[in-house]
């Protein structure tokens, strides 16, 4: 019994989640997720998969995040008709989700065309459309938790409570050839904290061959908050936003931090705990999504925490692109929720381009950040960044709070590991970047897994899986560089270097020092 498990995607970083289980009667993708990220990594959303799609005979989806799903319209487009495989709740996010990034797409795409056309750059087509996010999903079929599914020939599967988003799951994968034992894989998917009051804890099965993990906070410890410290710490940042005097904008992924978000900071408005102002949720995608939390809520037993989300007064829909501009004539005290979480897309960068250089607005950061984004250099403090080709001073508060969180700190993922022992093969890290993989690997190693089962995934890697063990399967050259995967690519540098030199510039003592520079640098440049 064996089958190769191919790596490619959040293999050293932590977007673009996709693995490929090869077996001799099939071919399994687990999730097919959208790079986020350098531009470099994001090249990678347009070129042509490294596997033959219409060979493909299922996918088997943890959730509904577009960086675990975000490729499936593309994966349809190149040859994919099989079924996707995916809980209930995913599947209607999904139906929300994918038609929206294709939308974005397009848009920006036109945007940039228009850009390309005034610099006689080449026309770029879109990944795909809205139409086609909305055709794929007539490929899902929906499966129930504890179900144990045939999804492909010698291939079984069974969806475990994750605890991360509504619809996350842990996918456990059994392969059979002939009257010999199954060899039993676990792919973590996005694993949540536990203890939280809106979702519940992630569960899993024990003693599996191998285990696909999740780092993304693989050397982060956090403190555990309950339901008022959580709302404490949001409810000083709320107040310290107000006595700046200007707008508080969170960039926040439209997919369940939006809606906690909503949930606390209705609850601290309508009880006089923060000042109270409108909440502008600036977002489609966050719009549709919110409505499927109401219908869905939380555990089939527990009331549904999410019916805030529809009635309040103080909460405004800007569904539409001209809604969404008359935001900027608000005066007065309010709070824009708008995505992408990480402020590499969608209308958070139109909002981020007319607020950030003012003294008097705050932006709260409440998730994780990838290396190269947008997010994250203003989490690092750059003091000027670029939006849309326009480069934009950053005078605005950034703060952030790591409270809302989706994913299981590092002593988390220990447990949960630890909780699916014995694991009879490998334990392979992915969706971190390199301090978090290596972190967690030292701490899984001190936990008890033997040093030689822990394995960091990287790129386009392959093993051949058997029961009890794994070996590393020579590979081709992957499409970038190993190091280059998690790293600021040459167009943050460069990016970087512009800001620099203007402000440099802008420091000179005269005209005449600015002409040496520039004279110095041009005669680098040859």
């Amino acid at each position: 019994m064996s089958a190769l498990l191919h790596f490619h995607g959040a293999a050293g970083c932590v977007t673009g989640s996709c693995a490929l289980l090869e077996t001799k009667r099939a071919r399994v993708l687990v999730d097919c997720g959208l790079f986020q990220g350098s531009k470099t990594l994001k090249s990678l959303n347009y070129e042509p998969f490294p596997f033959d799609a219409a060979s493909i005979d299922a996918v088997l989806l943890t959730h509904a995040h577009i960086d675990h799903c975000g490729l499936l319209p593309k994966l349809m487009l190149a040859g994919f008709a099989g079924p996707i495989f995916a809980t209930g709740g995913t599947r209607d996010l999904c139906m929300v989700m994918l038609p929206d990034a294709g939308a974005i797409q397009e848009m920006e795409v036109e945007t940039l065309n228009r850009r390309n056309q005034r610099r006689g750059g080449e026309e770029v087509a879109p990944i795909y459309t809205a139409k086609d996010g909305r055709d794929v999903v007539t490929q899902f079929e929906v499966v129930r938790l504890g179900d144990l599914v045939d999804v492909a020939e010698g291939v079984r599967a069974r969806w475990w409570h994750a605890g991360h988003i509504l619809g996350a799951a842990s996918v456990e994968v059994e392969v059979t050839d002939g009257d010999e034992a199954p060899m039993r894989l676990l792919f973590s998917g996005d694993i949540g904290p536990g203890g939280r009051d809106l979702m519940d804890d992630p569960a899993g099965p024990a003693g599996v061959d191998h285990v696909i993990l999740e780092s993304t906070y693989g050397d982060v410890e956090r403190a555990t908050v309950s339901t008022e410290e959580r709302r404490s710490i949001l409810a000083a940042e709320v107040s310290r936003a107000y006595t700046q005097g200007g707008p508080l904008l969170i960039p926040a992924f439209a997919v369940e931090r939006t809606q906690e978000l909503i949930v606390d900071l209705l609850d601290l408005m309508e009880g006089g705990t923060a000042p109270p102002g409108p909440i502008y949720l600036d977002s489609p995608l966050a719009i549709r999504a919110s409505d499927v939390f109401f219908r869905h809520g939380q555990a089939e037993s527990a009331d549904n925490p999410f019916r805030a989300l529809r009635g309040s007064r103080l909460l405004r829909f800007t569904e539409s692109a001209a809604e969404s501009r008359e935001i900027e004539r608000v005066k007065g005290w309010h709070v824009i929720i708008a995505a992408s979480g990480m402020c590499d897309a969608g209308r958070i960068r139109h909002h981020l381009k007319r607020l950030l250089w003012r003294e008097n607005a705050t932006v709260l950061i409440v998730g994780y950040q990838a290396v190269g984004t947008l997010g994250r250099f203003l989490l690092e403090g750059r003091r000027e960044v670029r939006i849309q080709g326009d480069v934009i001073k950053v005078r605005a508060a950034v703060r952030e709070i790591d409270i809302y969180s989706g994913h299981a700190d590092a002593g988390g993922l220990v447990r949960w590991a630890q909780a699916r022992a014995p694991v009879a093969g490998k334990v392979f890290l992915v969706h971190g970047e390199p301090p978090n993989l290596k972190g967690l690997s030292r701490r899984l190693i001190a936990a008890g897994f033997a040093a030689e089962n822990v394995v960091t995934a990287r790129l386009d890697e392959s093993y051949r899986l058997r029961a009890g063990g794994a070996e590393f399967r020579a590979a081709g050259a992957p499409r970038i560089a190993h190091d280059a995967v998690a790293e600021p690519d040459w167009h943050n540098a460069r990016a970087a270097f512009l800001s620099a030199l203007n402000e440099r510039l802008a420091k000179a003592a005269d005209d005449a020092e600015r002409q040496r520079l520039l004279e110095m640098l041009g005669a680098a440049l040859g």
